[in-house]
């Protein structure tokens, strides 16, 4: 008996620059992975320290966190945002990524007749999947002219049946940074879940790390992330805070699935929530390596520039790159990936990973430690007609991201 073909997962993104990643560890300089926003420094020594000190691995652990780690994160929005909520207003998940792909799928058990999950066009491709696998559809909102998201576009039908809307600032990949306050106005007016994914909130370039809570919590999470903050993307700690109505229906929920934090990442947690100090050693790293890296592909003729937030360069693929993307049917955003990985030895994403509005750029994350991006910049800089050369010659058959 014939069935109805299910759902097949697509090829995951980065598993599309295997080829690439191969070519640029044959080059001179070897392999500097700029594809991925890993962290490559270390995280503190007492941070790691807490991971092994802490009597709690034999016991399973809470899933919505400890009250020592439901305080610590209340207090780190406490004291870097001046936002007040109480512990019970804030839950732990297993790092962010996950939390960000099952909660359209949670909130739509909440809400069976909506369907939609509104969110950017140009965006972490995490949010449209999360819709797909809870059966939603995924609107992705166009920026306006200043990078904001244009929430006017949304149709009434689409508000009335969106399940929740997500908002990520300082964004992936651009760096634009949105404000908050007319997105929850927006969603407050049209009763619609606001979750901000604010894992880039510490690194901002011209204003201060802000929050969506700063603006309300009735019908709003943030979403908070150890990962970029401290260096701690391997142990997957992160947690989500505000409408207490939501954090508690999100938790019930999530001990049902057996969702749980380690008890020594949730102890290394807490000391890296009231911690800054490294926090503002880091942000130093990526201001200085944004500024270098800036030097260096305007050196070598590519047009980029320091982002509003977040570490990394979203750089548009030149006109050389273009035009021989046109000559063999694909985007000129690959060529110029596939040539700065032959040249250099520096892997980037390309655009389109996050989105069709991503054509024609791509996305280098700022990662790698400055004694392995600093050689690989050197080479940047010096390559100028190297790369439009090198493109011209490649051969054609076999290339990546056809």
């Amino acid at each position: 008996m014939a069935h109805a073909e299910g759902f097949r997962p697509p090829p995951y993104p980065y598993e599309r620059l295997r080829a690439l990643a191969q070519v640029a560890a044959d080059s001179p300089g070897g392999l500097v992975d700029l594809s991925v926003g890993t962290p490559g420094d270390p995280p503190p020594p007492e941070v790691v320290a807490a991971l092994s000190t802490s009597g709690t691995a034999r016991g399973y652990p809470s899933s919505p966190g400890s009250p020592v780690f439901r305080q610590a994160a209340a207090g780190y929005l406490r004291r870097r945002f001046g936002v007040e909520v109480e512990a019970q207003q804030v839950a732990a998940c297993v790092g962010t990524k996950e939390l960000v792909a099952s909660t359209a799928w949670y909130l739509r058990l909440r809400a069976p007749g909506r369907d939609t999950v509104i969110g950017p066009a140009l965006a972490y491709p995490t949010y449209a999947m999360g819709a797909t696998l809870a059966g939603c559809r995924y609107l992705g909102v166009h920026g306006a002219e200043d990078g904001t998201l244009d929430l006017e576009q949304v149709s009434d039908d689409d508000t009335a049946r969106a399940v929740l809307l997500w908002v990520n600032s300082p964004a992936n990949p651009s760096g634009a940074v949105h404000p908050l306050g007319p997105v929850v106005d927006w969603a407050r007016r049209r009763q619609v879940v606001v979750c901000s994914d604010e894992c880039y909130a510490e690194f901002t370039w011209g204003s201060d790390p802000a929050s969506v809570l700063q603006h309300a919590s009735q019908n709003v999470l943030s979403v908070q992330s150890l990962s970029k903050r401290s260096n701690l993307a391997g142990v997957r700690a992160g947690f989500y805070a505000g409408d207490p109505e939501l954090v508690r229906y999100l938790a019930e929920v999530r001990t049902h699935a057996g969702l749980m934090v380690p008890g020594p990442v949730q102890a290394a947690a807490v000391v890296a929530l009231g911690d800054d100090r490294h926090v503002e050693l880091q942000r130093r790293r990526y201001r200085g390596r944004l500024e270098r890296a800036v030097a260096a592909f305007g050196a070598a003729g590519l047009d980029t520039a320091v982002p509003a937030g977040g570490f990394y360069l979203w750089v548009r693929a030149p006109g050389w790159a273009l035009e021989q993307g046109r000559a063999e049917g694909r985007d000129g955003a690959w060529v110029l990936a596939d040539t700065m990985a032959r040249v250099t030895g520096i892997l980037v994403s390309p655009g389109e990973f996050y989105g069709e509005d991503g054509a024609g750029f791509v996305r280098v994350a700022m990662v790698a430690p400055d004694e392995r991006l600093q050689p690989a910049l050197d080479r940047l800089a010096a390559s100028g007609e190297r790369l439009a050369q090198t493109a011209r010659e490649m051969p054609v058959a076999g290339r990546a991201g056809r």
